[in-house]
């Protein structure tokens, strides 16, 4: 069986309890919560109450999201990354995420590895003071400043990050990035969303991501099997931005017939 998981921005409208019990109902491993919505991270809950009852629900916390533009690296970004560690060691979670500056700064390669170098040189040892990974997102765009998984991969390297640094494999990311070598040993995790438009790879952006099934332009199903295939065996958690996703009134059910879709592909 797959290792499914959610992503909060599945269900954003779901309050942190509600969004656990979704993903229990489904069967999932475990869920990545965020600081990114218009509410307060759980909601304002104490972080402690969240993680037992995720732990009583058999899910783990996967990650925290996030970072914002981590590798825009300053006295500040310093003390919002320690900000987020703090909670996710109270509420038990595995990791937190980094998401790199999307503004068209630092997109050269040299640019690109250097800002990112300085970054994660920086956070190891705070993340190994608190006993967390990070989970390193490189996004597809063009204006992104970290935007190939190969860079990072030197990068992680070069810092001695392996095993505190994990490279998060977005498929819609992947896409847009023109594809490229995957990293199985270096994934954490997988993030899946579908696009449906036939709409130029460029123009893609998030409010074009849907759930997976038949109708995907992304190749969601392919890109697991290649990762299974090369040894990834961890979750695979859905990470869908399109309004017409977040506005269900039966996410359930929904999420059941994408999660049996990508299975079938993926196991067939």
């Amino acid at each position: 069986m797959l290792p499914f998981a959610l992503n909060h921005m599945t269900t954003p409208k779901l309050g942190w309890l509600a969004f656990l019990d979704l993903a229990q109902s489904l069967g999932c491993v475990g869920v990545e919560f965020r600081n990114d919505f218009k509410t307060a991270l759980f909601d304002g809950a104490d972080p402690a109450e969240v993680g037992n009852a995720a732990k009583a629900r058999g899910l783990r916390i996967l990650a925290l999201a996030e970072v914002k533009m981590f590798n825009d690296w300053s006295d500040a970004k310093r003390a919002e990354a320690d900000d987020l560690m703090k909670i996710a060691k109270a509420c038990g979670a595995e990791a937190i995420s980094l998401i790199p500056r999307n503004d068209n700064v630092a997109t050269s390669r040299a640019d690109s590895r250097q800002v990112t170098e300085t970054a994660l040189r920086a956070l190891l040892p705070m993340l190994q003071s608190y006993g967390l990974k990070a989970m390193v997102e490189p996004l597809g765009f063009e204006v992104c400043s970290l935007r190939y998984k190969d860079i990072l991969a030197e990068v992680i390297e070069a810092v001695g990050g392996k095993g505190t640094y994990f490279i998060v494999h977005d498929t819609f990311h992947h896409a847009l990035a023109g594809g490229g070598p995957i990293y199985p040993e270096l994934t954490g995790i997988v993030h899946v969303s579908g696009v449906k438009d036939s709409i130029y790879v460029n123009d893609m952006r998030d409010p074009h991501r849907v759930l997976v099934d038949a109708d995907d332009l992304l190749g969601n199903v392919a890109q697991i099997r290649a990762l299974r295939a090369a040894g990834y065996t961890g979750a695979i958690s859905y990470e869908p931005f399109a309004a017409s996703v977040h506005d269900l009134a039966d996410p359930k059910s929904a999420l059941t017939a994408s999660i049996a879709f990508i299975r079938a592909g993926v196991t067939a």
